[in-house]
């Protein structure tokens, strides 16, 4: 009888926990994502592009195990956050023509793998961030107003949960690539910090009022001394000092934006926390599952590479993307550091 009391009362504080927890988080109508392969749930699939997650081994971990764009063995932190905010499951992408317009009032993702808030980065057959919005967002509003009319579309964008992540392709492809032509590490710094500004008050003038706005994981030049390791640890890293202009600039900005909240989300951290502790993590091997350490990425993680049992034991999937496991620690981070402060 006691056991049978201990096991009531266990469960019972448990299930108020989970009320609580509920109750912290803050209530939105809608998701909006926008960015880079992080947060891409399959846009790219639509569009001539070179940076495709389309094809197995992608997706083993996803439900019924199914590659859908995603570059990762599984679900992203678009898909995390929905989850974890009530809204929906999966985010679907904006591109797929078989879009039903009853996923439109609850939100969905406008990013692509490649991207970056410098156009010139997305060159490559993929959709910038600028286009995201110009395009892409502008049509989906207009049939969200045609789905539920003018007034309910305006509270669905007021009330609506903006998350964008990008930048890494800016500074790796296109400014590491091409130094000569990025000028200076501040100059350019400034000019996509000057872009995300931009970006903002335009989903602002549309009715979005709530954005998360991603900084840059740990990312360092190929010549930066200690390589990624060095980025982590140095204070004064590109990636530490681009993170802190961007918090400056969302903390300005907000000021003269009335009625609206802009947190910067730091995804750095998780990733040094995972990095540094690993094991207790789950992680056993910092290398990437697909391939089994040796380079892959797109194409070239296919079903003819080696590619480990247990994703959820690597910090990686391919050798540039995270596995779901650690998307799920990225994600955590995020609701308790991020979701908060709304």
């Amino acid at each position: 009888m006691a056991l049978s009391i201990f096991t009531f009362l266990f469960i019972l504080l448990q299930l108020f926990n989970i009320l609580l927890t509920c109750n912290a988080l803050p209530k939105f109508s809608a998701i909006l994502i926008f960015g880079d392969s992080l947060l891409d749930t399959g846009n790219n699939n639509f569009i001539p592009s070179f940076a495709q997650a389309n094809h197995p081994p992608y997706g083993v971990s996803f439900p019924g195990g199914v590659a859908t764009g995603r570059f990762s063995d599984g679900k992203l932190m678009s898909d995390f956050l929905a989850e974890a905010l009530g809204i929906k499951q999966l985010v679907p992408p904006f591109m797929d023509p078989k879009l039903p317009p009853s996923e439109l009032p609850t939100g969905v993702c406008f990013a692509s793998a490649g991207a970056g808030y410098d156009d010139k980065t997305s060159a490559t057959q993929v959709i910038p961030v600028t286009e995201q919005y110009q395009k892409h967002f502008k049509d989906y509003k207009q049939k969200l107003i045609a789905t539920v009319g003018d007034k309910k579309a305006a509270d669905i964008l007021q009330n609506s949960f903006m998350f964008s992540t990008s930048g890494s392709n800016d500074m790796a492809l296109n400014f590491y690539a091409n130094p000569l032509q990025a000028g200076s590490i501040d100059q350019y710094q400034n000019f996509l910090i000057g872009n995300i500004a931009k970006f903002i008050k335009s989903l602002y003038a549309d009715g979005c009022r709530n954005m998360a706005i991603a900084g840059l994981p740990p990312i360092c030049g190929p010549l930066s001394a200690g390589g990624i390791l060095g980025c982590v640890f140095d204070n004064n890293s590109d990636a530490n000092v681009y993170n802190r202009k961007l918090q400056a600039m969302l903390t300005q900005l907000q000021s003269s934006l009335p009625g609206s909240k802009l947190v910067y989300a730091d995804i750095f951290t998780p990733l040094v926390q995972i990095s540094s502790d690993p094991l207790s993590h789950g992680i056993l091997f910092p290398i990437n599952c697909c391939g089994e350490g040796f380079p892959t990425m797109a194409a070239t993680c296919n079903e003819f590479v080696l590619t480990c049992p247990n994703p959820g034991s690597y910090m990686l999937w391919d050798s540039v993307h995270p596995t779901q496991a650690v998307y799920r620690v990225m994600t955590d981070f995020l609701i308790k550091n991020v979701l908060s402060q709304f």
